[in-house]
């Protein structure tokens, strides 16, 4: 494989355990080749536009909001020369599907758990790094439930709920974005999941990001 077809990947990690983990697993791939690291997220904004990789594996543990910031400010940033933009990819201990969706509405490009098997972060970095949206299976639940979504039998009521849903507003302030009770946006909620047969707030937001072209899921 010729050196321009090698994707290099940065890493902003707190554990240098971790980060020569990493390190080491790259070393393995002939598409893949480790860039650098780093231990703050200044640090990974700034050197992204300096060594342009294809993708930056961030820890979890800078904490969600700081992460969700950065990956917003990043969106916004040009790119370098007007090329391509590194894909984020965010890992940790106990991603939920709260915090995963939050990362994917932000601007992340891949998302898994930092107990995966090596091979799962490789496949990721490949899926990523090829332009796809990469989640971990069952970080969402059973994803192939979301293969054939059903939003065109909502009605506008049921699809301004589901559009709130996916920007991460609760019952609550649904309610009172709407103009109506709390209960009744509960049983809009259940309708809705009637209709689309997704299980769950956080499999409806995915499945609307998914159907505008936010993110297009990759096999694993």
């Amino acid at each position: 494989m010729s050196e321009m077809a090698v994707r290099p990947v940065l890493v902003c990690d707190t554990q240098p355990v971790a980060i020569e983990g990493v390190r080491g697993l790259l070393g393995r791939c002939t598409d893949l080749r480790f860039a650098g690291a780093v231990n703050s997220l200044e640090a990974a904004f700034e050197l992204t536009s300096g060594l342009n990789p294809a993708a930056v594996v961030i820890d979890k543990s800078f904490g969600t909001a700081a992460i969700t910031d950065w990956l917003h400010r990043f969106g916004a940033s040009p790119g370098k020369d007007g090329g391509a933009k590194a894909a984020p990819v965010i890992w940790g201990v106990g991603i939920n599907e709260s915090e995963a969706l939050r990362f994917l509405q932000a601007g992340a490009r891949g998302v898994l758990r930092r107990t995966s098997q090596p091979e799962t972060l490789i496949t990721c970095l490949r899926s990523v790094t090829c332009g796809n949206t990469w989640l971990e299976d069952g970080i969402f639940g059973d994803t192939d439930r979301l293969s054939q979504p059903r939003r065109s039998q909502l009605t506008p009521r049921e699809v301004e709920i589901a559009d709130l849903v996916e920007k991460g507003l609760r019952n609550r302030d649904i309610a009172n974005n709407l103009g109506i009770r709390t209960g009744t946006v509960k049983i809009h909620l259940k309708h809705i999941f009637e209709k689309t047969g997704v299980r769950g707030r956080y499999g409806l937001a995915l499945n609307g990001l998914r159907e505008k072209g936010t993110i297009a899921l990759a096999p694993v």
